[in-house]
């Protein structure tokens, strides 16, 4: 590795950490606002984006496609879609913290890469390996041993889990950069988000413009704590490797996890550590086997270029 791939992977790392780090604590931050309702703190987590990412993208100098993304239909709905899954994962997410059910947050994102894996397969036409259908088992049995422990589904944990994966699966056919796709997605739920607003003023539900400072100055923090480690995470998965970011993605659920059950104290049985035993051994599996397929493809490039340099 040169000294500019260096560097390059320096910068990588340090805005790919530094968004795993700033999802995994965000729970502080939802659990000051828990007694804001979810439906109101989403509202503010949309509006209060767009100023954040409108300058990073006349930093970047990037709006020349975000006009083109605006005059094509088709990048519009796919907008709209991975807009409308974005705000579902945030209004579980803010409730479910809200609600002491932090640790089941924590479960979905841990989820979430196997989930990944079930839609390229069932959308894309991806084959499983023998590693990645264990994991995926392993991954099922937990659920099941939730589903026994509580008497219904996990629906918290599920619904993080398909939601965020549903929309990394559409985000990737957006023919738009990650920066100019959450402008978009937070500009189409400007309209919602405004109209939601407007509604808690009217009935006296709101608490922004209530008199209490702290509320508001909580509720304007909103925008860059949701836009912020959306475009670090940006940043980082440009210049870093898949297999690096793939392993990167356990920092968040796992600050998470940890918050919950020690500086939270949420309670955490039996069952639920049988559960998450389970998921951690099928991410090992799933870590494990994306690693080795890389490596493997990785060695054939060499092959492949060692012959062509021998033939040519």
């Amino acid at each position: 590795m040169n000294g500019s791939e260096s560097g390059s992977a320096t910068r990588g790392f340090a805005f790919g950490i530094s968004a795993y780090l700033m999802w995994g604590l965000l729970p502080f931050y939802m659990k000051a606002v828990d007694h804001v309702p979810a439906i109101e703190v989403v509202a503010y987590r949309i509006l209060c984006s767009i100023p954040v990412a409108g300058i990073i993208i006349l930093f970047l100098g990037r709006t020349a496609d975000l006009k083109q993304a605006l005059r094509t239909p088709r990048t519009l709905a796919l907008a709209f879609l991975t807009a409308t899954m974005i705000a579902v994962n945030w209004g579980i997410y803010t409730w479910a913290v809200a609600h002491e059910r932090t640790v089941e947050t924590a479960l979905g994102y841990y989820i979430n890469p196997l989930v990944s894996i079930m839609l390229g397969a069932l959308f894309l036409g991806e084959r499983f390996n023998r590693a990645q259908l264990i994991a995926i088992a392993l991954a099922v049995v937990a659920v099941m041993v939730l589903t026994y422990d509580a008497g219904g589904l996990p629906w918290v944990s599920l619904s993080l889990a398909f939601s965020f994966g549903f929309y990394g699966f559409f985000r990737k056919t957006m023919p738009i950069g990650p920066s100019q796709g959450f402008f978009l997605e937070v500009v189409l739920l400007s309209v919602p988000a405004l109209f939601i607003l407007l509604v808690l003023d009217v009935e006296g539900m709101g608490h922004f413009f209530a008199g209490d400072a702290n509320d508001t100055l909580l509720l304007l923090f909103a925008g860059p704590a949701t836009a912020i480690p959306l475009i670090c995470y940006a940043l980082g998965a440009k210049l870093l490797r898949l297999s690096t970011i793939g392993l990167m993605q356990y920092v968040a659920p796992t600050l998470i996890f940890l918050i919950a059950v020690f500086v939270f104290r949420e309670p955490f049985s039996g069952w639920q550590l049988l559960a998450f035993c389970l998921i951690w051994l099928a991410l090992g599996l799933y870590s494990w086997s994306a690693i080795s397929d890389l490596r493997a493809a990785a060695r054939r490039a060499q092959l492949d270029e060692a012959r062509e340099n021998t033939h040519g």
